[in-house]
């Protein structure tokens, strides 16, 4: 099994559970990583997403994402941000369901692996190929939770703590590192194409 490079993990990440995974918290520090494996990148995203008029990023948070997207070119893997996150243009990625000359990106919702609201989160992925990666769960209806009131619609379903509302699902986990594992580093061509 191919080590990954969990890169900016909780400290009480699930990744730590998993085999073949060397994990980077912030008392690790991410940015030490040396290289020569892939990586699964969590760059802390308050600083970039929808409500970033509100956040209070930590000095230097900011810089950790582009720093993230450079690792995962050059090593090849996948970098994880919410949906609408302001890194892709800052970055100049390609939009989810297209292909730049580093990589591709794509759309998924985490709660079909697992969580317990709705989630969606837009994945970069470099040096591999659209039709090589794992399958995605089959959606299983709505899932039981909501990440604000507003979103209830029918009054009944409860709002998710924020802790839960970060944190990974093993079995999203799971999928990332089996989808790093399939890509390689930036200096071993590879084909990009759309994905379909």
């Amino acid at each position: 099994m191919r080590t990954v490079a969990v890169l900016f993990a909780d400290r009480d990440s699930v990744y730590k559970s998993l085999p073949g995974c060397d994990v980077y918290d912030i008392q690790r520090d991410a940015t030490t990583f040396a290289g020569g494996c892939p990586v699964v990148a969590h760059p802390p995203c308050r600083g970039w997403g929808r409500l970033r008029h509100m956040a209070k990023p930590l000095h230097g948070e900011i810089a950790l994402a582009p720093w993230a997207v450079h690792a995962v070119e050059r090593w090849g893997g996948v970098l994880e941000h919410p949906a609408g996150s302001q890194l892709w243009p800052f970055c100049r990625l390609p939009l989810p369901g297209t292909a730049g000359d580093r990589g591709f990106a794509i759309t998924v919702d985490q709660c079909h692996w697992g969580h317990r609201a709705r989630k969606a989160t837009w994945l970069y992925i470099c040096g591999g190929h659209p039709e090589a990666m794992p399958a995605e769960p089959e959606p299983s209806g709505p899932p039981p939770c909501v990440v604000d009131t507003s979103m209830r619609g029918d009054g009944r379903r409860p709002r998710i703590s924020h802790r839960e509302r970060s944190a990974t699902p093993r079995a999203f986990a799971e999928w990332l590192c089996d989808l790093a594992r399939r890509c390689r580093p930036a200096n071993r061509k590879s084909q990009i194409a759309n994905r379909k």
